[in-house]
């Protein structure tokens, strides 16, 4: 989920009994979360709630040391060691599980017995050694420093010192603590995302990826720049559900890219389109990847809470793509496909209405029935029960297995992600070095909140580079978030900040991540392709600032005040979207200064500011006057030379 990982082809790695051995642990893991979170009680087991997350790690944890290489020469095969590691942490981590109660009541993570002593350094060298094989060198050795602080804080001054801790007594918090390894990060695997993660890879097992694409062709096939427009739905819909950008981009892309080129888009713009559609997918409901789901429980809120608020930002973000994909398309003259080309959307809607409904499905039982932990097994058996109907979407056991698998690589990804941030976020915790960095935020700011909104910017886009956007979201949503909050921003809006801006590194030079998977499609410079995709999504750089400053964005606020925010950014984020490729509806083609007017008033009116709404709508109204009479007075003349 919104993951952002090196990505390994494992396919000769995972063969035979390997293969075998992952799909059956996972099937394992899946069992017993059903029976934790429906509360069946099979067989009489019924684990506490600490025990139930050291099972997830025995299950997720365990199988992401088989799917995920120790190094880079190990890819196809799978040594003996992988094997070793893989028993071990399936043992320590049942022996921690069938002892929770022990652990909960003895105090074992301030005492514990010479034997579970022992294997809190192994839990604690298997969550290290999980987070470096899934997520590479830079968040492992973040991950790393922070989980050796306690031992190390207090030799450090000013605010980096920290309640003292020995190197005993840190293993023994970490392993048997509920704020580290099994803490908030964990949490919300086992608690909540699980069923996301599986409902994803259901929806691709199904056919999903065939019928949104099919569904977007449908609606907007024919018309002008459909191939683009088709791509921005289908990718969104899909990165959305899968939470993934880069896999989502190796996926869907391998279609949309070269279908765009085969239309008329440059493929350096074409791999751009890609880049942002699958970017902004992770920000939008109802899934926005594990991010958002820990949103909701640092704020302690129904996730609903969390998609409602996000829900008018992922529509700004994809309005501003939309308008800047049509108006290319009316500046460079494509068109779209022949009509007879294309799917009918009746044929479309009988082939897979099912996938619609599970969506809304979905929707209705997180935002009525507000089941978030429960929602995507209701889902997933509506799917599969209607993917049987029909013989092509049917289900047969290969599509299942492989289902299994898929569903193993991401939680196996994602465990071992979120169990090396516990540790960080267990260190802050353990010292209460997180308080002293949010005081010493607010000194340097000052009363300049603006000023701690860059620095919180910055330090998202440098954390962004180098970890996933989960990872970068929890660090700072222990140190960063809490400042804003005191400075008086909104709790929400200050979450969804962290969380929007984690996601700049995708679309931003130098990494670009999403933007450098698409151009390997393409076949396009990388930096080329990233400054594209950085021009076409620009609103990203600038939505978290306008909705923590204004929270009516996210509909927190009165309702005169939400309607003013939502119309002013609409008309904002088009003459944004018009200045930036030159055009504007029937005026057509825009001079430098016209853009440049352009672009300033809609700056201008997307500031959440009043008199600067009223400006801006002053500058856009005499921009666009002027335009119009210039337009006219060239007609005018065309005519006469014609005459």
């Amino acid at each position: 989920m919104a993951l952002k990982t090196v990505e390994v082809r494992t396919e000769k790695r995972m063969q035979g009994v390997a293969y075998v051995v992952v799909v059956v642990t996972a099937a394992l893991g899946i069992l017993i979360s059903i029976n934790q979170l429906f509360q069946l009680g099979i067989a009489g087991f019924m684990p506490i709630a600490s025990g139930y997350y050291y099972y997830i790690l025995a299950t997720f944890l365990s199988v992401s040391f088989l799917v995920y290489p120790a190094r880079k020469k190990d890819i196809h095969h799978l040594p003996w060691y992988d094997w070793g590691i893989y028993i071990v942490c399936v043992a320590v981590n049942i022996y921690f599980a069938a002892n929770s109660y022990k652990i909960l009541t003895g105090g074992w993570e301030y005492a514990a017995p010479p034997f579970a002593m022992a294997l809190s350094f192994v839990l604690w060298a298997l969550a290290l050694e999980g987070v470096r094989r899934t997520s590479g060198t830079i968040l492992f050795v973040i991950c790393l420093v922070f989980s050796f602080y306690p031992v190390f804080g207090q030799y450090l001054g000013g605010m980096l010192w920290g309640t003292p801790f020995t190197l005993l007594q840190t293993s023994c918090y970490h392993a048997m603590g509920v704020e580290s390894i099994i803490g908030i990060a964990t949490r919300v695997v086992g608690d909540e995302i699980i069923g996301y993660i599986i409902f994803g890879a259901a929806i691709v097992a199904s056919g999903g990826g065939k019928f949104f694409m099919d569904f977007a062709l449908s609606l907007l096939g024919t018309s002008r720049g459909g191939s683009a427009k088709v791509a921005v739905i289908s990718s969104a819909f899909m990165a959305s559900l899968s939470g993934s950008v880069v896999s989502n981009i190796v996926t869907t892309g391998t279609l949309t890219i070269p279908s765009m080129v085969k239309t008329g888009y440059e493929p350096k713009y074409a791999a751009s389109v890609e880049a942002c559609a699958s970017t902004g997918g992770t920000i939008t409901p109802p899934i926005m990847g594990a991010a958002g789901f820990l949103v909701a429980s640092f704020l302690n809120v129904p996730y609903s809470a969390v998609m409602g608020a996000a829900i008018f930002p992922a529509f700004l973000y994809f309005f501003m793509v939309f308008l800047q994909i049509d108006f290319h398309a009316a500046k460079m003259n494509i068109q779209g496909f022949q009509k007879a080309d294309l799917p009918k959307f009746v044929d479309v809607i009988k082939e897979g209405w099912f996938f619609l409904g599970a969506i809304i499905l979905m929707i209705v039982l997180l935002l009525v029935y507000r089941i978030t932990a429960l929602a995507p097994f209701y889902t997933i058996i509506f799917l599969f029960a209607c993917a049987m109907i029909r013989k092509k979407t049917r289900l047969n056991k290969t599509k299942f297995i492989n289902f299994l698998y898929e569903s193993a690589k991401v939680l196996g990804q994602l465990t071992a992600i979120l169990a090396g941030i516990g540790l960080i976020i267990g260190s802050f915790s353990a010292t209460g070095v997180a308080n002293s960095f949010s005081r010493e935020l607010l000194l340097l700011a000052g009363d300049n909140r603006f000023l701690l909104l860059l620095l919180g910017a910055a330090t998202s886009f440098v954390l962004g580079i180098g970890m996933t956007v989960t990872a970068c979201y929890v660090f700072l949503a222990v140190v960063l978030v809490p400042a804003l909050v005191n400075i008086g921003f909104d709790p929400m809006a200050a979450h969804l900040f962290v969380m929007f801006c984690g996601n700049l590194s995708y679309i931003t030079p130098p990494v670009a991540l999403a933007a450098i998977s698409a151009s390997a499609i393409s076949g396009t410079s990388p930096m080329a392709t990233a400054v594209t995709t950085m021009k076409m999504g620009i609103l990203l750089f600038i939505l978290p600032f306008i909705f923590v400053m204004n929270p009516a964005l996210i509909f927190h606020g009165t309702l005169p005040d939400i309607l003013q925010a939502v119309i002013t950014s609409i008309i904002g984020t088009l003459l944004m979207a018009s200045a930036l490729e030159g055009w504007f509806f029937k005026f057509g083609q825009l001079t430098a200064i016209h853009r440049a007017f352009l672009l300033i008033s809609g700056l201008l009116i997307v500031y959440p500011e009043g008199k600067t709404d009223i400006i801006g709508l002053i500058v856009a109204s005499c921009a666009l006057l002027l335009i119009g009479v210039l337009r006219r007075s060239e007609r005018r003349t065309a005519a006469v030379v014609k005459g």
